[in-house]
């Protein structure tokens, strides 16, 4: 896919909106449940991970592009859905980053950020 005009006309778009939502929202929540639920049942310590640094961990988790775009292709067939499935994964992993880098920035020892 070229980047053109046609490809973010329109934008947003539901399925574009719903990438984003997915991949911005659904993997950090996803990775703090998932992290929450193994270190309540589990009984396994975190080695000092916090759970601020979980959540920049899972921001950085909604970086997907290979796996996103191969899900997006098998989801919808128009070529137009695809494209814009495309440009919400690209929006989503530039904001999921930046998120995820800012959070770990603030939350990480300094001698870990060296």
């Amino acid at each position: 896919m070229a980047f053109s005009p046609e490809n973010l006309e329109g934008f947003p778009t539901g399925v574009s909106l719903g990438v984003i939502a997915g991949l911005v929202l659904g993997k950090p929540i996803g990775v703090l449940v998932a992290s929450w639920l193994v270190l309540r049942f589990a009984d396994i310590k975190m080695g000092g991970v916090t759970l601020p640094q979980l959540l920049g961990a899972g921001f950085l988790a909604g970086i997907g592009f290979t796996m996103s775009i191969f899900i997006s292709e098998l989801a919808f067939v128009n070529e137009l859905l695809i494209d814009q499935a495309k440009v919400g994964i690209l929006i989503a992993s530039l904001l999921a980053g930046i998120i995820g880098a800012i959070i770990l920035h603030f939350t990480l020892p300094k001698a870990a950020r060296d």
